[in-house]
């Protein structure tokens, strides 16, 4: 029976790149964004791979709704065995440390570190359930090497790192693993790459180092079969 894997925050970069590689392994693959008219995209796209694809629009910053999309998936595909997380198109800017307050930093807080630990609380009695899962997490470098340009978004990051690790550590021996890709780098067909591109000077943006996605979801795909690791760095930068 063909495992689930559901991808939170799907996208044109990371995220399809995953669906791709786990797509190719077997698993049905369950997108959810914000815009059902990328989702349909990126459905036909991988349906026109052979990858049995299903959609579901969701606000991740609305977690009182995520519970609910999660049982829309279960009833759906009969649960979810795997997540992975790295929202793309979060469209609130880095703040520097001196300009920082609640505001430049809730909403930071709200996609990249609270609503990934509301939809553990939803997917993860299934997993525990059937003694088998993967919680797969994309975090930027910021988590860990503190940038004082981004404050907030290192500030969601590094509190979404230490969940990561704990949450590791404390299902190792459950049959559920947790682990994170700390990325550093501009990733190739992301909506990040191309608005950088579109504003960017070609010798400048020649400068940034890159990425390809599927190099990313190979990536998470040895983390998820192998379990002998909680977290794989690619890129970063000097604080």
């Amino acid at each position: 029976m063909s495992k689930t894997i559901a991808i939170f925050g799907a996208g044109t970069g990371l995220g399809l790149a995953v669906a791709r590689q786990f797509g190719r392994q077997d698993f049905r693959v369950a997108l959810i964004a914000r815009r059902q008219d990328r989702l349909d995209t990126l459905r036909a796209e991988l349906e026109g791979e052979g990858i049995e694809t299903h959609t579901f629009t969701a606000d991740l910053a609305e977690h009182a709704t995520l519970g609910q999309t999660v049982e829309t998936i279960g009833e759906k595909l009969g649960g979810i065995d795997v997540i992975e997380y790295s929202p793309a198109g979060i469209t609130e800017r880095p703040v520097p440390t001196l300009d920082l307050d609640l505001a430049g930093l809730q909403p930071q807080l709200d996609v990249r570190l609270l609503a990934p630990i509301v939809l553990v609380r939803h997917v993860l009695p299934g997993m525990l359930e059937r003694g088998d899962g993967g919680l797969l997490f994309g975090l930027g470098s910021a988590g860990t090497t503190p940038v004082p340009f981004m404050s907030n978004v290192g500030i969601a990051f590094a509190g979404l790192r230490n969940y990561i690790y704990t949450l590791n550590s404390s299902l190792a021996d459950k049959g559920v693993y947790a682990g994170a890709l700390t990325i550093g780098a501009l990733i190739e067909k992301s909506e990040a790459q191309v608005k950088y591109d579109a504003k960017t000077a070609f010798t400048a943006a020649k400068d940034v180092v890159r990425v390809w996605p599927e190099d990313l979801a190979s990536r998470f795909w040895d983390l998820y079969t192998k379990r002998d690791r909680v977290e794989e760095t690619i890129g970063g930068f000097e604080g």
